[in-house]
């Protein structure tokens, strides 16, 4: 552990990446597919642009920091938070102020851009609180734990290459997977990470999902992947919001890790018109038993059907079987 010669915060500081615009020739610009960007694991995949002349990237971010400690403890002034983009391979270094949000200083809000021509592979995107210290100004007195992974090149927002999905025979492996064999697939919550298992038993499942396989198969297949990925949301915001570290005061804190950016994702769709804490505070309050936990249900499968696409999906695939069927006809 670094030990520091001036009190720094002990609250955690987060960070999400809420929207990415790309701009090409002639001052284009065209928002990145949501698919391209996830929270849960940090990562976007700018891979996902749906086209490679783009010339840079503008992230807008949000950051979250601990502004009551900060407020009650009285030993930082001038308290500014600025995000950072680097790359190692390049040597790029980027770096934007964020200004107060609508939250009382609680949230900080702004853009940074990433300009392809500096960047090869991956970039990292940090958010830094820097605060004037017993005098001294320009103190990092906090930082994010993990930071964002902006991927240059991948159109899958996977971190560290890590497999998302893993396939494996549910009526020969793991024990706690043998209840399931009749199922396609289940999300896993239980490890640092959610990952998705894929029952290779299912006959014909995985050439589906990897987009082997005819026309029609392929348009089934991105299909499957939107309701997988709507599983996977609604899987993980019930995991994150069943276990949340409560204040003295009976409040629920957002976690600091993937659990609380799918939090700030949801939380809007599923209690609309509050803010993030006011709704997470309403969230929890049901799901403890006092009032409707059942009335929720549509609106969580709403918000995660919504995150994943589904809708979008369900309308391509629609089209491209009226598509290929006029073709068969012809």
């Amino acid at each position: 552990m670094r030990v520091y010669p001036y009190p720094r915060l002990t609250g955690a500081v987060t960070a999400r990446v809420t929207a990415v615009r790309l701009r090409g020739p002639h001052d284009t610009r065209e928002q990145l597919d949501a698919r391209g960007c996830s929270v849960v694991e940090q990562v976007v995949a700018l891979g996902m642009a749906e086209r490679d002349d783009w010339q840079s990237a503008r992230l807008a971010v949000t950051a979250t920091i601990p502004v009551r400690e900060i407020e009650t403890k009285g030993h930082w002034s001038d308290v500014s938070v600025v995000a950072v983009l680097t790359e190692g391979a390049t040597n790029a270094r980027t770096v934007a102020r964020l200004e107060p949000g609508a939250m009382g200083g609680r949230d900080w809000v702004g853009e940074i851009e990433l300009d392809r021509d500096r960047h090869l592979d991956r970039a990292s995107l940090t958010v830094h609180v820097v605060a004037t210290v017993g005098g001294i100004g320009g103190r990092i007195i906090a930082s994010t734990e993990q930071e964002w992974v902006i991927d240059v090149t991948s159109d899958v927002p996977l971190r560290d290459r890590q497999l998302e999905v893993s396939t494996v025979s549910f009526a020969r492996g793991a024990e706690w997977l043998r209840s399931f064999r009749d199922a396609p697939w289940v999300v896993d919550t239980s490890g640092r990470m959610p990952t998705v298992r894929l029952n290779s038993d299912f006959e014909g499942l995985v050439e589906l999902v990897e987009g082997q396989g005819s026309k029609v198969e392929s348009v089934v297949g991105e299909m499957l992947l939107a309701q997988m990925c709507a599983d996977v949301w609604t899987a993980v915001f019930h995991t994150a919001i069943g276990d949340l570290e409560i204040e003295n005061d009976g409040t629920p804190l957002l976690p600091p890790d993937w659990r609380g950016a799918v939090l700030r994702e949801m939380l809007p769709d599923i209690v609309p018109g509050r803010s993030v804490e006011d709704a997470l505070r309403e969230v929890h309050t049901r799901r403890t038993g006092e009032g409707s936990w059942t009335d929720l249900q549509p609106r969580i499968q709403y918000a995660a059907a919504r995150r994943a696409e589904v809708p979008k999906a369900l309308a391509a695939t629609v089209r491209d079987i009226e598509r290929l069927d006029q073709e068969t006809s012809a």
